[in-house]
């Protein structure tokens, strides 16, 4: 599962409990500003996949998954003891350096618009796309609570307003949007209500299994190649581990460079080998001659 990757900061560590409640785990609360922090922390090329629901579903899965563990690791001990403290000890040197790192890249990678758009010309192909929409929705459990949001909605309320405060979706903290996503990319209901829209159009209330839907249709472009202005960031994204393995060679290089580094063993030796060559050189001293 692609959203246990590494690449990001210990996801969920640092989060603070703000927004809506999304989960709870034994007492434990899961909220929008939880999976926003998970979702910023991910590694770019990862990023670039979760806008839709399926894919933030999947990260409340694992955000859940990994509060159970915590739990019962907890519960058998394994927060106490030696092991626990050493590695705490590396974790906490790991997380010293990765911090480190990320100040350089971001000020030390540098991908010019000029080079974006050279990336951009010579794979074109790669930028071609189906028929998109962008959609926003509000997700509740009953279909009379989406009735009234719906009659809310007629008589002049604003529907990002009401998504932030009524949608049980984690889209909530952003209005409601869900970006944009091609046929195929959601639930066949909500896909053909969706689709269906006028730009600007609000749907009526739409069931599917993940409760009562209402849908507002907030872009349309047709199949074709997206311009480069639409794709820009992810091309960055796609540069951006070149640039950086770059800047950490560079970095490598200056570090050394300016250092007093004494290795006493070209080949160092498990510890274990050391131990067992120095009892067989032990075993292997003549006796001494007995006394006569």
């Amino acid at each position: 599962m692609f959203f246990g990757c590494q690449g990001s900061s210990a996801p969920g560590a640092g989060a603070k409990k703000e927004g809506k409640l999304l989960a709870e785990v034994n007492g434990a609360k899961i909220t929008t500003g939880d999976l926003e922090w998970e979702i910023k922390n991910l590694p770019e090329y990862v990023k670039a996949m979760s806008d839709s629901p399926e894919a933030r579903k999947q990260i409340l899965e694992t955000m859940i998954m990994r509060e159970l563990a915590l739990q019962q690791a907890v519960k058998e001990g394994l927060d106490k003891g030696v092991e626990y403290e050493q590695r705490l000890s590396y974790l906490k040197k790991s997380l010293i350096i990765e911090l480190y790192m990320k100040k350089k890249f971001e000020t030390e990678v540098q991908i010019s618009d000029a080079e974006l758009k050279n990336f951009y010309d010579q794979n074109i192909e790669k930028f071609k796309t189906g028929e998109q929409i962008r959609a926003s929705h509000i997700l509740v459990k009953s279909e009379e609570e989406a009735n009234d949001i719906l009659a809310k909605i007629k008589a002049g309320g604003n529907f990002e307003e009401l998504a932030k405060e009524n949608s049980a979706d984690s889209s909530a903290s952003n209005g409601g949007d869900l970006g944009w996503f091609g046929r195929n990319s959601m639930v066949p209901a909500f896909e053909k209500a969706a689709f269906a829209l006028k730009d600007g159009q609000i749907s009526n209330v739409v069931k599917t299994d993940f409760g009562y839907h209402i849908i507002k249709l907030t872009g349309k472009r047709p199949a074709g190649a997206r311009s480069f202005d639409e794709v820009k960031d992810q091309i960055k994204g796609a540069i951006m581990p070149s640039k950086q393995q770059e800047v950490f060679q560079k970095l490598k290089d200056d570090l050394k460079k300016n250092a007093k580094i004494s290795i006493k063993e070209e080949s160092p030796s498990a510890a274990g080998d050391i131990s067992d060559d120095a009892s067989k050189t032990e075993k292997a001293k003549p006796a001494a001659p007995e006394k006569k």
